[in-house]
């Protein structure tokens, strides 16, 4: 299920509930359960008690839909859809066909398996590709190659390289420059 079509669901249930009553609780009972079905099918990490949670939300959002109806707000055809649509959802998590897009892992080679290549952030990656080919770089030089990073961003950078070991700094002030730790690419 694409985020936009939960989206556009949850939306529909806004739309719905808008003609109850103002303070009516069923109103905002069924907006906070579809609000939670969205939340928790966004952001789910493939976890089978991720996947039952929301199965029982939408058990008990149906619920609230039954409770509705017989309060002849409004047409029944509106829950009939709403509740379609939640079916459809459920059958896909029981197939197991709600899952998260799987991410491309390259193979990792003999010649490039430095300590950065585990490294999440691709600026970081970058910075050490750089530091593979100049053997040291100052931060000036570095905004050339990210003119949309702020200097003090790319401080932060190597701060946090730093503190992995994997570069060190030489120098102060306008002098100071960055390279490779040595004594951490002696000991691969």
């Amino acid at each position: 299920m694409e985020k936009d079509y939960l989206i556009k669901l949850s939306l529909a249930v806004y739309r719905v509930t808008e003609v109850f009553p103002a303070q009516e609780p069923l109103k905002f009972a069924i907006r906070e359960k579809a609000n939670q079905i969205l939340a928790d099918l966004v952001c789910q990490e493939q976890k089978s008690k991720v996947s039952e949670q929301i199965l029982g939300n939408i058990e008990v959002l149906k619920g609230y839909f039954e409770l509705a109806k017989g309060q002849k707000w409004i047409d029944e055809r509106n829950f009939f859809v709403l509740e379609k649509e939640y079916d459809k959802i459920r059958e896909e998590i029981k197939k197991g066909s709600l899952k998260k897009e799987k991410k491309l892992v390259k193979p990792r080679s003999e010649k490039n398996s430095l300590p950065f290549n585990n490294l999440r952030n691709e600026r970081w990656r970058k910075i050490l590709e750089v530091l593979k080919q100049k053997e040291r770089v100052q931060i000036w030089e570095l905004k050339n190659i990210f003119p949309q990073v702020s200097k003090r961003t790319l401080r932060r950078d190597f701060d946090y390289l730093l503190r992995k070991g994997l570069v060190e700094r030489i120098g102060d002030g306008k002098g100071t420059f960055y390279r490779f730790n040595r004594t951490q690419i002696r000991q691969q």
